[in-house]
């Protein structure tokens, strides 16, 4: 069908496409009493009428669910989510739907943050270290680097994996307070700084270099997200790739293991760089809704971008990777040859959603799954890395030595991955303790930021 025309969560586009009619819903209180609902009320009975007609699993919202007995819409949407069995599953599926105040979506989706500005991860259960440093942020401005180790938090150096421990490092990181913290840097030395956060601009593209070894010249990107403002994310891509055709890269690594995803948009601007010439025109991936909206299933074809033709792809993940980046890894599966390196599977994440607002709500439930061109999808345990190699969280972005980079670099040289690295490898449940302790900032999203469900449902 005629690809729809879709609303941008930050633009708002018109949308003219589709022209099915839907019922505007209109809640019915529970109870049958005679007191008039409040405001809370009403948007409570919405937001999950709303999730009975659009959820991906709808048709398992038991008709007993009680808007009304829950905070607000956010909970609501949390609650929807054990009713979402799929076939070859045990478990609900959906760890995802979610609800947010308006305000603070437009500021998660456009990229804007007031924290320190840096990201945090356990290398061992009492070694944390800096992850990734945005450039505009106070740590970034303060010269903290990735790799960097955190020995004490407004004194205390009481750091390791502990409840309580977990608990004061979150709210000192990412709680929106001046924080004095003391790192140990790569060469032993010390330094202390007290941060107070500001608000800055993310930066999801934390680097773009070429490599050249055993006679290939292979290309390396970091991208620790699809959100962002979208124009000046596209542009980073096409001066990227501009580069790195300039160079005549063959092989490329796209390091995608702190990446939880975001808009569909850009997911799609960046497999149109990667993705050969010959596939030009050819299914990108396929959308299919619930069967209330199975006319909205489309497919995405590729447009090709650039004069890039790779013959290999490595793509290195980890539990963060969620959602719009597992996308973008299937959906080049059938096209090219993709090799996956990373500490852990990534987070399982096939399905998407698109902001639905409710007074001062937007909720998401989930409402469509993806497959690529091979019908390939349904990967809810995550994408299994080929090469399993600790996270080198000791090393800086883009060094040789870093065991994921290391691992991936090894496959296009020599045909052959790292068998091991420079760290232990910690154990899967040992990842997943500090995952879900010390979560990523940004929240594991796809979203299809081209539909207006609520202009749809005036129709």
């Amino acid at each position: 069908m005629k690809r729809i025309l879709m609303l941008s969560l930050l633009a708002g586009l018109v949308l003219g496409a589709c022209q099915k009619k839907t019922e505007n819903p209109t809640p019915n209180p529970p109870g049958g009493g005679t007191t008039p609902p409040t405001m809370a009320d009403k948007v409570k009975d919405t937001a999950l009428l709303y999730a009975r007609d659009i959820y991906l699993w709808y048709n398992q919202i038991p008709t007993s669910l009680n808007a009304r007995s829950y905070a607000d819409p956010g909970k609501i949407m949390e609650a929807i989510r054990p009713y979402s069995k799929e076939p070859g599953f045990t478990n609900p599926v959906d760890r995802w739907s979610f609800g947010v105040l308006k305000s603070e979506w437009d500021n998660v989706s456009g990229g804007v943050a007031a924290d320190l500005g840096m990201g945090i991860f356990f290398r061992t259960n009492t070694d944390l270290r800096v992850t990734n440093v945005e450039p505009d942020g106070v740590a970034g401005k303060a010269g903290v680097e990735r790799s960097w180790r955190i020995i004490k938090i407004n004194g205390n150096s009481t750091i390791n994996t502990s409840d309580a421990s977990i608990n004061f490092i979150v709210d000192a990181i990412y709680g929106g307070k001046t924080a004095t913290i003391e790192f140990t840097k790569p060469d032993g030395t010390q330094k202390e700084l007290t941060l107070t956060p500001v608000s800055y601009q993310e930066q999801p593209l934390a680097l773009d270099t070429v490599y050249e070894n055993s006679g290939k010249k292979v290309g390396y990107m970091v991208l620790n997200s699809f959100l962002g403002n979208q124009t000046q994310i596209k542009s980073a891509f096409a001066n990227t790739f501009q580069e790195f055709n300039g160079k005549g890269i063959t092989d490329l690594i796209v390091d995608l293991r702190y990446n939880g995803g975001g808009y569909v948009s850009l997911w799609e601007e960046l497999a149109n760089y990667l993705v050969p010439a010959a596939s030009n025109g050819k299914v990108m991936y396929t959308e299919s809704f619930n069967t209330k909206y199975s006319d909205w299933d489309t497919s995405v074809f590729f447009v090709k971008k650039g004069n890039l033709n790779l013959q290999k792809i490595v793509f290195i993940i980890s539990q963060n990777t969620a959602s719009a980046s597992e996308g973008l890894i299937n959906c080049m599966r059938p096209h090219t040859t993709v090799k996956i390196v990373g500490p852990s599977a990534s987070n399982g994440k096939p399905v998407g959603y698109f902001a639905i607002p409710v007074g001062t709500w937007y909720v998401f439930p989930v409402s469509f799954r993806t497959v690529n061109s091979a019908n390939q999808g349904g990967y809810f345990d995550g994408f299994i890395p080929e090469s399993q190699v600790p996270d080198g969280l000791d090393k800086p972005w883009g060094d040789l030595t870093e065991d994921c980079l290391a691992s991936a670099m090894k496959y296009l040289t020599t045909g052959a991955f790292r068998v091991s690295g420079n760290e232990a490898l910690r154990t899967n449940t040992e990842f997943m303790e500090s995952y879900k302790r010390l979560p990523l900032k940004k929240m594991k999203v796809l979203v299809e930021d081209r539909v207006n469900y609520a202009e749809r449902m005036k129709q």
